[in-house]
């Protein structure tokens, strides 16, 4: 919601709670659901709620919820330092596509790239860093595109069934 003066994005208490919500499920749900793919462990549930918070709130709280989820899950020993780079990356081209095209495909199309392809390159530097030498691309760039597409179709998925539901209005309002 925008203020008088429309140059301040406001946001109502609905959707901080929407984001805080987005937020717990993103920390949690690697309890419940993560893939061991090569250096990284894969998170699909992270990428679906980078597509549904681009689509709903556009790129930086999106940018905000993937970092929260990543910090959160640093701190409490169930994350690594790869979801960083990968998942705000992802979260920020996912809502920045979104928000110019309005297209849940771009949106995942985004996440899948950001995520998939620049996240992976981005950890590069810091796998060199932490473990003290330089990991291949290669290394990073399948483990990474797997769970992000699987997470970006769980995420549009998600979207258009919540779309038919009575939360229809509250997308239209978030637009």
């Amino acid at each position: 919601m925008l203020d008088a003066d429309k140059t301040t994005k406001t946001f109502t208490v609905r959707q901080l709670t929407t984001m805080a919500v987005l937020v717990a499920i993103g920390t949690m749900s690697v309890q419940f659901l993560s893939l061991p793919l090569g250096l990284v462990k894969a998170y699909p549930v992270q990428h679906a709620i980078n597509v549904l918070a681009a689509v709903l709130f556009g790129p930086l709280p999106a940018v905000t919820i993937a970092f929260l989820v990543s910090l959160l899950r640093n701190l409490l020993g169930v994350g690594t330092i790869f979801s960083f780079p990968g998942s705000v990356v992802g979260a920020c081209l996912a809502g920045w596509l979104f928000k110019q095209w309005r297209s849940q495909l771009l949106a995942a199309g985004g996440e899948i790239i950001g995520t998939g392809m620049i996240g992976a390159i981005a950890s590069v530097p810091i796998a060199r860093l932490v473990f003290g030498e330089e990991k291949a691309v290669l290394a990073f760039v399948p483990s990474f595109l797997v769970s992000s597409v699987c997470g970006a179709v769980i995420g549009v998925i998600i979207v258009r069934y919540l779309q038919k539901t009575p939360l229809a209005t509250f997308f239209q309002r978030q637009a």
